[in-house]
Order: C-alpha cells, then sequence, then structure tokens
C-alpha cells in the first residue's frame, strides 16, 4: 500500500522471528537433561475474505500503536487492495516449535 506506515522491508518475515525460536533452543542446551533440541518448520496458508482480514488486521502489530484515525486510513487501504485482488487472498504461514526429549531418569 503507498505511503504505508510500516517498513516491510525485503527480508523475509520468518527472519525477524528467528530470535523466538533460537533463543529456547539455547536454553535447553544450558538446561540439562534434554537432548538436542529440533526445530520443525510447517509452512501453510489460510484463505482470507476482505470482512476475515479487517476484522482481525487492527490486533496485529504496530496497527495497534496507531491512533483510530490513522487506523480507519489504513484499513480503507488495506480494504480497497483486496478488493481489488478480487475480495480475497491467500496469507502464507510458517509455524516453528522447538522440541527436545528428556533424558536420563
Amino acid at each position: 500500500m503507498p505511503d504505508s506506515p510500516f517498513d516491510l522491508g525485503a527480508k523475509p518475515a520468518l527472519d525477524g522471528y528467528s530470535v523466538l525460536f533460537t533463543r529456547p533452543a539455547d536454553g535447553i542446551r544450558e538446561v540439562g537433561g534434554l537432548g538436542d533440541p529440533e526445530q520443525w518448520r510447517f509452512d501453510w496458508e489460510w484463505s482470507y475474505t476482505r470482512e476475515d482480514w479487517l476484522d482481525q488486521l487492527p490486533t496485529r502489530g504496530a496497527l495497534t500503536r496507531l491512533s483510530p484515525d490513522r487506523v480507519a486510513e489504513v484499513l480503507a487501504g488495506v480494504g480497497a487492495a483486496v478488493d481489488a485482488a478480487g475480495g480475497s487472498f491467500d496469507m502464507h504461514y510458517t509455524t516453528v516449535a522447538v522440541t527436545a526429549e528428556r533424558t536420563g531418569a
């Protein structure tokens, strides 16, 4: 969206969340009594209608810090973009889980 208040950059979104699964893996290694941590990655997608997306969008990230007027402006622009794309779209997600097996007794 032109003039978006967010800098989405060019790097994959998952890169920004890497600390959320590397820090637990480091903690697993430090605590002892557990085997080497494993990282599981699941890629999936969800289809959103315009209404579905606009209902949940204000609860995410930086939008929660904007004034109500600015949120309304962003939602109007996003709604127009979804309408232009046919009224719905698929969002790609990645879920990452870190696990480890207990060792010893």
